[in-house]
């Protein structure tokens, strides 16, 4: 049956669960069922099941990485396909390819596996991002992310309290919770496809690869926050079962530790963004993980112990939580038609250093762990030094505190 095409500016009419924000809601509820159930079981079950050390899991995440370095392919399927409508499959693949991880016990199985969600999950994440700039309101858009991201970790929180609360009570293997998990983003992800009409936004986007000097200040942020985000994703997590021993459901609770947070404070963040401004937001953040970094580094330095590792770890997410303030300054700066092939270059220059840096940091970690989270404070005070060029007010032509630009290159429209 073909979908309904409906403008925009038409879809305040509608009920309220068929409006273009309650999908994006459903599609931040869906999202987090696979990818944070496979993160939350992922370093327990490579451990167990494959006998990875730091080495395996650095390359693991470099190949998870690589479908975010060729983000800008999504702007080809966007030639013959609506974002609304890639945004639900690669929903759907993401889902489905969480639900067979545990058929794949070995090292290229995990490996094969890993990069078919990666697939989904990135492109998802930046057609989700475009539709995000182009379907909320400027004015709205700080606290209403700040709602989205507390409805995604309202969904990982149900989903890591139930794997706390059965894990060993009714004796759940890794098969049994990945099926359940993946398998329901999939489900949600077919009712996306199939409940909601197709939405027009008032501005076409741009299906080809747009590079704009006026957003260079972004495209630094962007880079620096891959490289960043990429020592936290994959040696924090690890070194809790590494070092301390962590079981799955201790690792759990501690993730169900950092939603309840998140589900709480992101919503203040964003009326904090909304009366701030990104800036400070950004200073914040940036500080915060700097300090955040240098403690991980003495957990070896000065051999810590467990209950700061465990306080670390979550103090390091509801910093990574204030992160959205990326989006809403692009918001600003940036042409309404640049919003996707923008999404589309900044996923890519967000993951050119995570897909070498997991691998080459996996070699300094079996040798010095202390230096990898060591570099990873000099990458957040980068970000910080960087974020200090953010201006009060973007806006076009006001990008940065340097003034703004012309382009650098745009291929035709």
């Amino acid at each position: 049956m073909k979908m309904r095409i409906l403008p925009l500016a038409e879809a305040g009419h509608l009920p309220l669960w068929r409006q273009p924000v309650s999908l994006l809601f459903l599609m931040a509820v869906a999202m987090p069922l696979a990818f944070s159930t496979w993160s939350a079981l992922l370093n327990n079950f490579v451990i167990e099941r494959a006998g990875f050390t730091g080495v395996e899991i650095g390359w693991l995440h470099t190949v998870r990485e690589i479908p975010g370095l060729l983000a800008v392919a999504v702007l080809a399927i966007l030639l013959l396909f609506r974002e609304q409508s890639v945004a639900g499959w690669m929903l759907m693949l993401l889902g489905v390819s969480t639900a067979v991880t545990a058929w794949f016990p070995t090292l290229g199985g995990i490996m094969m596996i890993t990069f078919l969600s990666s697939v989904g999950f990135h492109y998802f994440e930046t057609v989700n991002q475009s539709l995000q700039l182009q379907w909320i309101d400027k004015a709205r858009a700080p606290k209403v992310l700040g709602w989205i991201v507390a409805t995604g970790s309202a969904a990982s929180l149900v989903a890591y309290a139930a794997i706390m609360l059965t894990w060993k009570a009714l004796g759940l293997s890794y098969n049994s919770v990945y099926l359940a998990s993946g398998g329901l983003c999939a489900l949600i992800a077919v009712f996306c496809l199939i409940a909601y009409p197709r939405f027009e936004a008032p501005h076409p986007q741009r299906k080809s690869i747009v590079l704009r000097r006026r957003y260079w200040l972004y495209y630094a942020l962007q880079f620096m926050a891959g490289a960043r985000r990429q020592i936290f994703v994959v040696f924090a997590a690890f070194m809790m079962v590494e070092k301390f021993g962590f079981g799955v459901e201790k690792i759990t609770a501690l993730m169900l530790i950092n939603f309840i947070a998140n589900m709480a404070l992101a919503p203040l963040i964003g009326r904090f963004i909304a009366r701030f401004g990104e800036q400070k937001s950004m200073l914040v953040e940036y500080a915060g993980l700097f300090c955040v970094f240098i403690l991980y580094g003495g957990l070896y330095w000065f051999d810590w112990g467990l209950w700061l590792a465990a306080v670390l770890y979550v103090v390091d997410h509801l910093f990574f939580a204030m992160s959205f303030a990326q989006k809403t300054y692009f918001q600003k700066i940036g042409d309404p038609a640049d919003m996707a092939p923008t999404a589309a270059v900044a996923f890519t220059i967000n993951h050119i250093a995570a897909v070498f840096l997991p691998a080459l940091l996996g070699y300094l970690w079996v040798t010095s762990p202390g230096a990898v989270f060591g570099l990873a404070a000099g990458m957040a005070a980068t970000s910080f030094i960087l974020s200090l060029l953010v201006p009060r007010h973007p806006s076009p032509g006001n990008e940065t505190r340097l003034g703004g630009g012309t382009d650098w290159a745009q291929a035709a429209a």
